[in-house]
């Protein structure tokens, strides 16, 4: 008899049926093999609690003989081991055969998403596609209920730093307490300050380069981010350390702005590299 809430898993969906499902609702994962024992004994449990909770988690079934770079990934040096997913990443687990009573305990402290984490990722995936406004108005609402949130915020200082808006991006950079929210937001600043500086008409004109440059935040407040690190490859080819390496700076506040998975950041950045080394 087969479960919609129970389903075996290989290394070729595993990304989409548990990491990416578990932003919405919790994966369980057993790692089994046929030929184990105890994960026989402890298979028809996990199995009759998923069925016992109707739909408040889903149990993903992967056979380790057939899917070994999974067990390699994710460190399972002994069978049956079970990991518990949400928001695409490990939120507990435990090893061999447990009573009833311990697994349901255990499933009761995974913590399906929450409303403002669900917001979040919907404001992240606006962000990706450059829908700035709409990412903005997300990140706004999610601050309104929770205005220590720091991805919320970094979130926001990317969009709000993609409009132009770099007077309010120095308002928001330092609310934010994270270390590690902290350190990935300051690759930001050098753009900022210098679209700050374009508005107050203070950015230098004294030579060609300097001409050049100001184009370039022209572009990318025009939000042609091609055109304005096309500019910039130029400007350090003929001067790989303008101005104390501010447009190496932008550069990489660009890249960082159009999203270091996206192939345009990426071909940049190789071109970036092979200019400089």
């Amino acid at each position: 008899m087969t479960y919609e809430n129970i389903i075996n898993v290989t290394e070729a969906d595993f990304e989409y049926e548990v990491l990416s499902y578990s932003r919405n609702v919790p994966v369980v994962v057993d790692f089994w093999a046929p030929w184990c024992q105890p994960c026989k004994i402890l298979s028809p449990t996990l199995e009759k609690l998923t069925r016992d909770a109707s739909g408040a988690f889903r149990l993903a079934k992967v056979d380790i003989d057939q899917n070994p770079n999974l067990a390699l990934m994710f460190n399972v040096r002994s069978i049956p081991t079970v990991k518990a997913f949400s928001q695409g990443q490990v939120v507990g687990e435990f090893l061999g055969a447990q009573p009833e009573q311990r697994i349901k305990e255990f499933i009761l402290k995974i913590k399906p998403p929450s409303q403002l984490d669900l917001e979040l990722e919907k404001a992240n995936s606006l962000l990706s596609a450059h829908q700035w406004d709409q990412a903005e108005k997300i990140f706004l609402s999610i601050l309104d209920q929770n205005p220590d949130s720091d991805p919320a915020l970094r979130g926001l200082a990317k969009t709000l730093l993609a409009q132009g808006k770099a007077d309010q991006v120095f308002k928001v950079i330092p609310r934010i307490k994270s270390i590690r929210d902290q350190s990935q937001v300051q690759v930001l600043i050098p753009l900022a300050q210098a679209i700050q500086a374009y508005h107050q008409d203070i950015l230098p004109e004294q030579n060609d380069l300097d001409s050049a440059f100001n184009q370039c935040i022209r572009l990318v407040l025009k939000g042609n981010y091609p055109a304005a690190l096309d500019g910039l490859i130029d400007l350090l080819k003929l001067d790989k350390h303008y101005r104390s390496d501010l447009a190496r700076k932008v550069f990489l506040s660009i890249i960082d702005l159009i999203g270091e998975g996206n192939p345009t950041a990426r071909q940049y950045r190789s071109e970036l590299a092979s200019v400089l080394f």
